[in-house]
């Protein structure tokens, strides 16, 4: 297979993580026999000190011509005063508008080996497997916004079709898991979450095969932690999504280790790890790229339709995080390029392995 991938390594650590998810595609692309390029462009707070735009004409233009994007992190302490017109966060949002992308989705699933990172007991992460698919482009982050010096209004809105449109990506991903799919909102307060339970209950009765249950947002910030194993696909809205996840996140012992895909109508996808751009941490290079090179398997299956090679991928992450090495956040010392070269060398194996397997089934057939 050929294709095209935009780059956009942003600020802080998102270059240093982006180049590992970038070496795990290369080497995809050499054991599998693929023809990835890749095109580099700036997005955030680079973009803002050379163009003096969050989100440059030329980088959105090269995103929707590519196959898929793979994104870094965005913003630092140089770009953060709240009053600032222009903010690197700008670019983020105007990137998710630009490619239509309305879908992200982020899965949880803890690692047994870390469950000691992990605030819960060992036995609550057990079978802890949920696929979190939050609305990106409506909601209070995108509705109108008034300021004046002693008051302020962000609007959140959202119509019908915006709400139809992810459930049913997330009623569609339920019927690959566990047939199982929970609707978050705040029905007994806010109009638009009434909007959202009936508009998902309607869309429901087109898959009578999959289970759907309501949560209230507040309960369900405490279900994640005392029954997080209940859980197959969870869709909620913009904000709550935001907030949900980055809470979820803390039961795989770090955000250094999720991944996440923003998906559209068509193939091409938006990918990039959940953490931020760890300006503390930026050019030491112990930043933990396993989030971006999951986000590199996600790119595999999603965009470019290459499920072995995200399968394989992701078992040569898992080999990783069973024994080692670890970056700082999983209480080890490994820097970047050690994690990122052992993830390699166990993707060579898991490659070879892939390729025999289907070079058999091929013969048989």
């Amino acid at each position: 297979m050929k294709a095209r991938i935009a780059t956009l390594p942003g600020d802080g650590v998102g270059p240093e993580v982006t180049a590992a998810a970038v070496a795990v595609l290369q080497s995809v692309a050499t054991h599998f026999g693929h023809d990835f390029s890749f095109d580099e462009h700036w997005v955030g707070g680079a973009a803002i000190d050379d163009t003096g735009e969050p989100l440059p004409e030329a980088t959105l233009a090269a995103c929707r011509s590519a196959d898929a994007v793979l994104l870094g992190a965005v913003g630092g302490p140089k770009w953060s005063d709240p009053d600032a017109s222009v903010r690197p966060e700008q670019g983020l949002l105007a990137l998710r508008a630009g490619l239509g992308v309305y879908a992200n989705l982020r899965p949880l699933k803890p690692h047994l080996a870390l469950a000691a990172l992990s605030p819960l007991k060992d036995e609550r992460l057990r079978d802890v497997d949920v696929l979190f698919v939050r609305e990106l482009t409506g909601g209070a982050y995108f509705g109108a916004k008034t300021k004046t010096t002693d008051a302020a209004t962000d609007e959140c809105r959202y119509t019908v079709a915006e709400i139809e449109r992810v459930a049913r990506r997330a009623f569609e991903l339920a019927r690959t898991r566990r047939h199982h799919v929970t609707s978050v909102d705040k029905a007994n307060v806010l109009e638009t979450s009434r909007l959202w339970r009936r508009t998902v209950t309607h869309i429901a009765a087109d898959y009578p095969d999959v289970t759907l249950e309501h949560q209230l947002v507040d309960s369900m910030a405490m279900l994640l932690l005392t029954r997080p194993s209940a859980y197959d696909v969870v869709v909620t809205e913009n904000l709550f999504g935001d907030i949900l996840t980055d809470e979820a996140a803390a039961l795989a012992g770090s955000l250094g280790l999720l991944p996440s895909a923003s998906l559209g109508e068509g193939m091409r996808g938006l990918y990039e790890p959940i953490h931020g751009s760890a300006p503390d941490i930026a050019g030491k290079r112990v930043a933990n790229p396993i989030g971006a090179m999951l986000s590199a398997a996600l790119l595999l299956r999603h965009s470019l339709q290459l499920d072995a090679e995200a399968q394989a991928v992701e078992a040569a992450v898992d080999e990783v995080l069973q024994r080692g090495p670890y970056s700082r956040d999983l209480g080890g010392d490994a820097g970047t390029d050690t994690v990122r070269d052992a993830v390699l060398a166990a993707l060579d194996h898991h490659a070879v392995s892939s390729d025999a397997f289907f070079t058999g089934m091929r013969a048989c057939g």
